[in-house]
């Protein structure tokens, strides 16, 4: 079963390597449309996956805080310090985006 995915993949990167190397319209302005779209795309996805990552993030933490009253504390620091991390991925994103598509 694993080699013939592999040679699926393999066939399929075989021929869609010419496909995508089709010369363009030799412009820089023709093709910059894809650059949005795509940025629209890329910020769409960055700011869903930080979505489920918060979420399953306070989820655990609040199930963690209900089992352990005492360490809610350090559990609360901890969620915070997650939750940072987690949106920083986001605006990473997002200063990408602004600073390619101008």
């Amino acid at each position: 079963m694993n080699v013939k995915l592999f040679l699926i993949l393999l066939a399929l990167f075989v021929f869609a390597s010419p496909i995508l190397a089709a010369p363009g319209s030799g412009t820089p302005e023709g093709n910059y449309h894809w650059v949005a779209i795509s940025a629209g795309f890329s910020m769409a996805i960055a700011s869903g996956l930080c979505g489920l990552a918060q979420a399953k993030a306070v989820a655990a933490a609040a199930e963690g805080m209900g089992r352990n009253p005492g360490a809610s504390a350090a559990i609360r620091f901890a969620l915070l310090l997650g939750l940072v991390l987690i949106e920083s991925l986001a605006l990473y994103t997002l200063v990408i985006i602004v600073l390619k598509v101008k």
